[in-house]
């Protein structure tokens, strides 16, 4: 595909996003319909309309219209191309820009907060309250794309033999300073699920931030631990690091087939991790402690997940604070005498967050707060929060 087709193929794509179709649904119909895009193609059409969606309703106001056009043509024009080279009478391309959609590309207008920085009206005062003086520092560096990070798994290797593995297979990184064991990926990361580092499970794709969130939540060697909403198994991978193997490590997750990869993954991961089902959690052992990390806005990862961001409401919001509630109840009851429970949310709202512990903490006698941490794109990776609470006796 030309660069010019796949800038149809986009402006279709969002077209069909802007209707309601989610995004990744479209993407995937889109390319098993289009045997002609390669992966190339298919990779780069992908990127503009998560590029794009990341932010919609700045490049809205830009173009003075939410359409697909409107907003591809924005997009381009804010990273500097030449539009002339790309909208016009060429096969495969959109039709060359007017004078009057020039004209508003170069005199947009102000924006009110929502719009320039890319978020929904309702999330307004919230964010505001949450984030404070960096709303826009933030908020701006969510309208990125973000980096791909690793964990190398010292269950299994070094951070020194796993970059050179990675490094035969063209796969460049750098060591992120302050996280043991995290890389950044600098060259070629579409090339990691083919590489030999992945496939021997000496690295896991894990965000610099949730890596510390694991870190943070205390898990030592010769511990009892449960991951209370394991889902793929991503931190419950990085717990077992933590523990270096000795201990007992225990997943569970309401819907089990969220962990239906996760013995697989423990098995290249060299790890030991013992799934839970639903039925037999509460009679599962107590242990010293119990991760939960849980469902919540993902607002923490809107980088990753712009979709999620437009599809967010008010009531799903509403729902996932009750839902955080209900689960911490649930997961309290699996700490052992004197243990910690562990909570953590992808979640920038204060709602979700510092919030809940207050509400568990009123709820719940006898549960104090060790350490707690906001993180942020300010801190290099995603949006993350962790507060550790020991129990203590009454």
């Amino acid at each position: 595909m030309t660069p010019t087709a796949r800038l149809s193929a986009a402006i279709a794509l969002l077209d069909q996003i802007l209707t309601g179709d989610p995004a990744e649904r479209a993407l995937t119909r889109w390319a098993r319909a289009s045997r002609f895009a390669g992966s190339k193609d298919r990779a780069a059409v992908r990127d503009i309309v998560f590029d794009v969606l990341r932010r919609k309703r700045s490049l809205a106001h830009l173009a003075g219209v939410m359409t697909g056009r409107g907003l591809v043509m924005a997009q381009q024009f804010g990273s500097g191309a030449i539009l002339g080279e790309l909208f016009g009478d060429f096969r495969f391309a959109p039709e060359a820009v007017t004078d009057s959609e020039m004209a508003q590309l170069i005199s947009p207008g102000t924006a009110l907060d929502p719009v320039r920085l890319d978020y929904p009206d309702f999330l307004d005062p919230e964010l505001k309250r949450s984030l404070g003086g960096d709303l826009s520092d933030v908020l701006t560096a969510m309208q990125s794309r973000a980096p791909v990070d690793l964990r190398v798994n010292t269950l299994k290797t070094t951070v020194e033999e796993a970059q050179n593995y990675l490094a035969r297979d063209l796969i460049f990184t750098e060591v992120i300073d302050g996280i043991e064991g995290a890389l950044r990926i600098t060259e070629n990361p579409r090339k990691l699920n083919g590489s030999l580092a992945y496939k021997y499970g000496f690295v896991e794709l894990q965000d610099v931030s949730s890596q510390l969130v694991s870190k943070l939540t205390g898990a030592k060697p010769g511990m009892n631990v449960l991951d209370y909403c394991a889902g793929g198994g991503g931190k419950t991978l990085a717990l077992a690091a933590e523990m270096q193997g000795r201990g007992q490590l225990f997943a569970h997750d309401a819907n089990p087939l969220r962990m239906k990869d996760l013995p697989e993954r423990a098995r290249r991961a060299g790890a030991d991790i013992q799934v839970i089902s639903p039925d037999h959690i509460e009679n599962s052992p107590k242990c010293d402690l119990v991760l939960v990390d849980a469902p919540c806005s993902g607002s923490g990862a809107w980088r990753r997940n712009p979709d999620s961001k437009w599809r967010l409401t008010q009531r799903k919001l509403e729902e996932l604070v009750a839902l955080q509630r209900e689960i911490l109840q649930k997961a309290q009851a699996r700490v052992g005498e004197s243990g910690a429970l562990a909570y953590a949310t992808c979640s920038l709202f204060a709602l979700e967050n510092a919030d809940q512990i207050a509400w568990f903490q009123s709820e719940n006698k006898g549960w104090e707060v060790t350490h707690q941490r906001s993180l942020s794109p300010l801190t290099g990776g995603d949006g993350f929060f962790i507060s550790v609470l020991r129990r203590t006796k009454t």
